[in-house]
């Protein structure tokens, strides 16, 4: 479900244009934003997630919204969440919060001061440097 910006809200502080990973939210000439190419977007919400302002919010498809579905999505700064309301077509309706994470910029070490993998971790589902934060027992796939 593509996004699209309420540029009443926005102030355009550049935030959603920054995490965008497929560059489709641009400056208009008036410094508000805008999602540029709907068709494009990732549905990753990155852009409705980060927005403080709640500017931004999902479009529902067309084929969705006869059928009563909805999603709307709130960033509650206080308590550092995310809370996603989904009402289904059935009317069925539910709620999910996500602690918004955020690490410090530069605190997150690069690929180059990893240790090198073993050639075995190949054959592990579990990525090289999560071991250590996964904290599971090693599971091998031959």
């Amino acid at each position: 479900m593509p996004t699209f910006v309420y540029t009443s809200r926005c102030v355009g502080c550049g935030d959603c244009v920054d995490i965008c990973p497929s560059d489709i939210m641009h400056y208009t000439k008036d410094r508000k934003t805008v999602n540029i190419e709907p068709d494009a977007c990732w549905e990753c919400l990155n852009c409705v997630k980060v927005c403080a302002r709640f500017a931004i919010d999902v479009r529902s498809y067309a084929d969705f919204v006869p059928m009563g579905h909805s999603i709307s999505v709130f960033r509650d700064e206080k308590s550092q969440k995310v809370y996603w309301r989904i009402k289904y077509r059935n009317g069925k309706v539910k709620e999910f919060a996500f602690p918004i994470r955020t690490t410090p910029w530069g605190s997150i070490r690069p690929p180059y001061e990893m240790p090198e993998p073993d050639p075995q971790d190949l054959y592990s589902p579990v990525l090289s440097f999560e071991k250590e934060s996964v904290k599971r027992a090693e599971v091998s796939i031959k």
